[in-house]
């Protein structure tokens, strides 16, 4: 059974920084496409950042300076961190797993920038 599970989430200061892992069992993450997506209030969801199997990286432009996509193969684990948050980074973060036999998302975890 296929399980991404998202933690590190949780309320942080604008101008702070914030590191969020996505353990994933039941597949290999290194051969998928892994990438972070999120939500915020009364919006769709936005893709934040996606690590492919070969390395290549793509970022959303509004966050290309601000957040860094990595990974772990030996850990089975994907990270996003994020610096300069701002109020408007307030979201759901979703990490998804994504190859031709099958896409996978996690349940997400809560990001809130706040004073």
């Amino acid at each position: 059974q296929v399980q991404l599970v998202e933690s590190g989430g949780g309320l942080v200061q604008p101008g702070g920084s914030m590191r969020l892992s996505c353990a994933a069992s039941g597949l290999n993450s290194g051969s998928y496409a892994m990438a972070w997506y999120r939500q915020a209030p009364g919006k769709q969801r936005e893709l934040v950042a996606v690590i492919m199997s070969g390395g290549t990286i793509t970022y959303a432009d509004s966050m290309k300076s601000r957040f860094t996509i990595s990974r772990d193969n030996g850990k089975n684990t994907v990270y996003l961190q994020m610096d300069s948050l701002r109020s408007e980074d307030t979201a759901v973060y979703y990490c998804n797993a994504q190859k031709t036999v099958g896409c996978y998302w996690g349940k997400g975890t809560l990001v809130t920038v706040s004073l």
